[in-house]
């Protein structure tokens, strides 16, 4: 059963879905990968900026829409992104992002970002997306980003432990003391 999360901007809703029960929401990877994702699904309607000359999508917008994604994903988990930067002075820098273009995506077309957490660790989170049309369920493109946490500093950090949960990583074990 998908749990709606309201978005602002063009990007009007958000679905989780659990992906072992939604066969089709698998992302395609390659064997030994992890067998069941959940994705958060985000809207989107290209607008006519999103186009170059041809009508065509311009192919940088497919990474911002992997943002929109994980911003998405980060509230449909319980949290915002932006309380992680300004609460807990931790960022998730990209360190790397990748885009497979399959078919174009033109002005006005109702795509689907699906977007999955895919690894991670106390330092590093990457994501798997998916960007689809909506109404015919064609794969436009596919992708992936992963991104290290860092302090304020922008040096290499650990996720702090009141996140760890949502990226699916278990309580960090704290060292115990015994009196006098």
């Amino acid at each position: 059963m998908p749990v709606e999360v309201l978005q602002g901007s063009v990007h009007a809703r958000t679905q989780v879905f659990a992906a072992d029960t939604i066969d089709a929401m698998m992302i395609r990877m390659p064997d030994g990968a992890e067998p069941h994702l959940d994705f958060v699904e985000t809207a989107i309607n290209v607008r006519y900026a999103e186009t170059d000359r041809m009508g065509i999508v311009y192919y940088s917008n497919y990474l911002v829409w992997f943002e929109v994604g994980r911003v998405a994903w980060c509230k449909a988990k319980g949290f915002h992104y932006a309380e992680m930067e300004s609460r807990d002075g931790r960022f998730l820098m990209v360190a790397e992002a990748s885009c497979r273009y399959k078919a174009p995506a033109h002005f006005e077309d109702d795509l689907v970002v699906r977007t999955a957490l895919a690894k991670a660790t106390d330092r590093v989170i990457r994501y798997r997306y998916e960007v689809c049309r909506r109404n015919t369920g064609q794969l436009l493109a596919t992708g992936q980003s992963a991104h290290v946490v860092t302090d304020q500093n922008y040096r290499p950090s650990r996720l702090p432990d009141r996140y760890r949960g949502y990226f699916s990583l278990p309580p960090r074990r704290v060292p115990v003391t015994i009196g006098d």
